[in-house]
């Protein structure tokens, strides 16, 4: 059984993952890097409701940035967040 930081910490990304925005955002940039006007422009939402998810998931690690002059652009954190997803889509397409 892992420890109570860790299921803490699980209970934490799956909670993040629970809203539909959200989780386009993780979908959107398990394909490609992209800008939070992009990201707002591909859900049709707001610059600033984008930014403030985009805290969200960069303090749990979700996702990383990098700065392109003044462009920020944004990206999965790392390989085992797309995994995550692919696997909970397989997951819910074998029902």
């Amino acid at each position: 059984m892992p420890d109570e930081e860790t299921i803490q910490a699980l209970a934490e990304t799956f909670d993040v993952l629970r809203d539909p925005t959200r989780l386009r955002i993780v979908v959107a940039l398990s394909r490609q890097e992209m800008c939070v006007l992009d990201i707002a422009e591909l859900l049709h939402v707001s610059e600033s409701a984008v930014s403030h998810q985009m805290r969200l998931l960069k303090t749990l690690r979700l996702v990383k940035h990098r700065k392109n002059g003044k462009m920020v652009y944004y990206s999965l954190d790392d390989e085992h967040i797309e995994d995550l997803i692919r696997v909970a889509t397989r997951h819910i397409s074998e029902r």
